[in-house]
């Protein structure tokens, strides 16, 4: 795909991307895909999927109590449990703010460690990443930002985005809706979201602007981007889904040239 190789002019050192079709098939791909990447938050759809695992097993349930007062692991996903950024400390009340809080998935990643009696990590790992056979995975931290892994193993992971194996398609299709509608909060990068658009762990692109998918991105398409350098979108109307993982920190040159490359594998399309 002729249109991956557009990472080449990005200012980093080192960068891989790959575009994954639908049917898990990988209609391109560019860069040292075995290349291990600090993730950042793009670890929290990994945790995100094993909680969502959680829930299907019945160790936990989506609206039972977990981290501050009258918030739930609903709550926790959908970053509306009133915990600050970086701390655990309540700022508003539960499902009033999007408030985008690494606390709360440290607080979720808690949660199911007491509930099921293992280590966070190693549920994530038992879960999704052995099932999966995302080897080069693991998350030796935060589940909010310390994931690490490659853009091969992210290609296993966007194919079963697109046609889960390991959950319910209605569970994942609950996850990739708007949960807590209209709620308005910072879109951390781009400032102001009215409204900011969450589902259960994945950011919806709606209709935010600015934002670090394409111009031509559906509003249905989801993912995350991460302050390392690094993005995982799919988009349900283009059957498609976009990895690009880089060792440079967020900044304006990925303001810049994430959505040119989005736009531009949007329009060469995957057929």
């Amino acid at each position: 795909m002729q249109s991956l190789r557009m990472i080449e002019n990005w200012p980093v050192p080192t960068a891989a991307a790959a575009v994954v079709r639908a049917d898990g098939s990988v209609a391109g791909a560019y860069g040292p895909l075995e290349h291990r990447f600090p993730l950042a938050s793009v670890t929290k759809p990994l945790a995100a999927y094993a909680a969502l695992l959680a829930i299907e097993e019945g160790a936990v349930e989506l609206d039972e109590p977990a981290g501050p007062e009258g918030s739930t692991v609903r709550h926790l996903l959908a970053h509306t449990s009133g915990l600050a950024f970086d701390e655990q400390r309540t700022m508003a009340g539960p499902g009033t703010r999007r408030i985008y809080s690494n606390a709360g998935f440290e607080a979720l990643g808690d949660h199911i460690s007491k509930a099921t009696d293992i280590p966070f990590p190693q549920y994530l790992h038992e879960a999704v990443l052995a099932p999966l056979g995302m080897t080069a995975t693991e998350l030796p931290g935060s589940p909010a930002k310390d994931g690490v892994s490659t853009v091969a193993d992210l290609i296993r992971f966007a194919a079963e985005l697109q046609a889960p194996r390991l959950l319910a398609p209605q569970t994942l299709a609950e996850a990739t809706r708007v949960v807590f509608p209209g709620l308005t909060g910072v879109l951390p990068g781009y400032g102001h979201q009215k409204p900011n658009d969450w589902g259960l762990g994945f950011e919806i692109r709606d209709g935010k602007s600015p934002h670090w998918t394409g111009a031509a991105s559906s509003p249905r398409t989801f993912g995350h981007f991460g302050q390392s350098g690094t993005f995982l979108w799919v988009d349900p109307d283009a059957s498609a889904a976009c990895i690009a993982l880089t060792d440079r920190a967020f900044g304006p040159w990925a303001i810049e040239a994430w959505p040119k490359l989005t736009d531009a594998v949007l329009a060469a399309g995957t057929a």
